[in-house]
């Protein structure tokens, strides 16, 4: 079968050029950039459950390697870094996203590119083309399966096995044929469910973990000569057919490849939670900036959203952590109380805070017919304040800031890294591995 008739051999191939086809420098910047906010988002939930926990419980299958563990330290085998790593990047809800698929990229294909890099002593460059090559097949995939996937399954825990895979096998030496088996295989492997994360429970941050080991698994014994079915993909009961409403739109998948390039279109996180809430926290930003109201002004806050925003984010009553990182009464109540919804808006101090909670019943969500329909392209919200002194303020966000249309500079990445990363390292620290992220030669560290 040829690679025009199965999208799994066109991305394959497409994946296994990123050995040795030139790089361009501007697409190397963007790699950087995912590195330096996959560290940001990492760092602090290396510190944090279920990654610690995990490590804990897995210390003795660490096996011999040379890939390094955020969570304790400590060096061992690519898959078992890998796993607890993913998980650790996902946790505090900082990791990025590819906005027209929905999947989080970063926190699988990172993790897997770089402890096979790590464990194989290699360089920066060869990092960022497997990045490259990892985001470029998982959100790919992520768009054939679009938006009727995310109805029941978590993309992140899905689709990233797939770029996790890639950017495995290209670091391992993958040609065209091993690529093509190490995403065949991968593809019978991945799995996240929606319901993990609808409740409470530890379960999202697995997913991602889950990915990256799989990833790693399909790329390494793909190398050591086992196949999978080349069909997968499209095939009739393939992994289109069993996670969405089609067997995948394949068209508009592999639209531009070899042209546009996923890395260049990621969207970097600006807020500590959902991004499905990210445009009602923008909108009602912009209308404290124009209007100047403070928290006790506000008699009722209306947010009009996308499906996603309702069904997932719609927790008038949200109690943990996790439930508050996806409540919008929650972060709305955050952003007008603490000024913004980073890490210290989930403190146990912040969950507990009784202004903040006397807030969250005056926030109501709405699914809005016209944002639905431009759902997943467009994250949009509409905002309807009205405040006590009768005053009825609207506004409509159109986008997101961190999305292509309105993306965090290098600059404002490099903030959000110091602010994450220095409680964990210090400032010394920070600011070295920060340089060595943005222009350094040798692997992370």
């Amino acid at each position: 079968m040829s690679a025009t008739a199965n999208p799994l051999l066109a991305l394959a191939g497409h994946a296994a050029s990123w050995r040795d086809r030139p790089l361009p420098p501007d697409l190397a910047h963007h790699a950087r950039r995912a590195l330096v906010d996959w560290f940001a988002a990492l760092l602090p939930g290396a510190r944090q459950a279920p990654a610690s926990l995990m490590a804990a419980a897995l210390a003795a299958e660490r096996g011999e390697g040379g890939a390094l563990c955020y969570t304790d330290g400590k060096r061992g085998a690519p898959r078992h870094a890998a796993l607890l790593n993913a998980t650790a990047a996902h946790t505090v809800e900082f990791d990025d996203i590819h906005r027209d698929s929905g999947l989080h990229p970063g926190a699988p294909t990172i993790a897997a590119a770089l402890a096979v890099a790590q464990d194989r002593g290699l360089a920066m460059e060869p990092l960022l083309r497997a990045v490259i090559a990892g985001y470029e097949v998982g959100c790919r995939i992520a768009l054939a399966v679009q938006p009727s996937h995310y109805r029941h399954w978590h993309t992140t825990g899905t689709v990233g096995t797939f770029g996790a895979a890639a950017a495995g096998a290209l670091l391992l030496g993958a040609d065209a044929a091993q690529m093509g088996n190490a995403l065949a295989t991968a593809a019978t492997m991945a799995s996240g469910l929606q319901q993990a994360f609808r409740g409470e429970g530890m379960s999202k941050p697995l997913h991602p973990g889950h990915a990256a080991d799989a990833g790693l698994l399909a790329a390494r014994i793909a190398m050591a000569g086992v196949t999978g079915a080349p069909d997968v993909l499209h095939g009739p009961v393939g992994f289109a057919a069993a996670t969405s409403d089609s067997t995948g739109d394949w068209a508009k998948a592999l639209d531009g490849l070899d042209r546009d390039f996923a890395i260049a279109a990621i969207t970097f996180k600006n807020h500590g939670c959902c991004g499905h809430i990210f445009p009602a926290l923008d909108g009602l930003g912009a209308l404290r900036a124009a209007h100047g109201f403070g928290p006790g002004e506000v008699e009722s806050i209306h947010v009009g959203g996308y499906r996603a925003t309702q069904e997932l984010c719609d927790r008038p009553q949200a109690a943990s952590e996790q439930e508050a990182r996806f409540s919008v009464q929650y972060c709305v109540a955050a952003l007008l109380h603490r000024g913004g919804v980073r890490l210290a808006a989930f403190t146990p101090e912040a969950l507990a805070d009784p202004a903040l909670r006397a807030t969250m019943p005056k926030v109501s969500v709405s699914i809005a017919p016209d944002l639905a329909d431009a759902y997943p392209r467009r994250r949009a919200a509409h905002l309807r304040v009205v405040l006590r002194d009768g005053r009825v303020l609207t506004h409509t966000q159109p986008n997101r800031k961190g999305d292509p249309e309105d993306p965090l500079s290098d600059a404002e990445l490099s903030d959000k890294f110091r602010e994450l990363v220095t409680p964990v390292l210090g400032s010394a620290e920070t600011a070295a591995r920060l340089e060595a992220l943005w222009h350094g030669t040798a692997l992370p560290g």
